[in-house]
């Protein structure tokens, strides 16, 4: 995983309030058998036609937004099943942030085990987003984890994180390693313990 730390973009809003997994990655999708090759399936349904042909008019498709790591969401992000494979697309497209008012659980797990930050943030603020960056798609916000706030114009909104998942994602570490990184201490510890 990527570490992150400190991470100014643009932003993709997209209004849509109650995604579900099934809607970020469809299900005849997860039938590949790497982690490789979701990003380009990204809200496929939505994004292209029956041909394959882009859809103009989806936000994804539209390129003042291309290239933008931050996605801007409405309520309920994330909703449905507990795919995995919906973070892995957000990620291989390029997302690395995610900020809605609200998550669902299991996808806020997945997405702190893949290095994708996911920010729970008012309502208030993501509608002052969106209109800023619908109004200037060039418009960019920082996004500081150590110090755990949002920057934008002379604004700061401060964000509230599980310090275990904070330590992971700003040294890019999955679960596993987590646990190795600590080598030292867990070595220390079967030695002074007879282990």
């Amino acid at each position: 995983m990527n570490k992150f730390v400190i991470l100014t973009s643009r932003c993709i809003p997209m209004r849509n309030k109650n995604v579900d997994t099934d809607q970020i990655i469809p299900a005849r999708y997860l039938l590949m058998i790497t982690k490789d090759g979701y990003g380009e399936h990204l809200f496929q349904d939505w994004r292209y036609n029956e041909d394959g042909s882009p859809k103009n008019e989806f936000i994804l498709n539209k390129p003042e937004y291309k290239g933008a790591e931050i996605l801007l969401a409405g309520e309920n992000f994330g909703s449905g099943s507990s795919r995995e494979h919906a973070v892995w697309a957000i990620t291989q497209y390029g997302i690395k942030a995610v900020l809605a008012p609200s998550f669902s659980d299991i996808f806020t797990n997945n997405a702190y085990g893949n290095g994708l930050l996911v920010i729970p943030t008012s309502e208030k603020v993501i509608e002052e987003l969106f209109g800023k960056v619908e109004a200037n798609p060039e418009y960019e916000i920082t996004i500081d984890l150590e110090n755990q706030r949002i920057m934008y114009d002379d604004r700061e909104e401060h964000f509230a994180i599980n310090q275990f998942v904070k330590d992971k994602l700003i040294k890019g570490l999955d679960d596993i390693g987590y646990i190795l990184d600590k080598k030292e201490v867990i070595e220390k510890f079967e030695k002074a313990n007879n282990i």
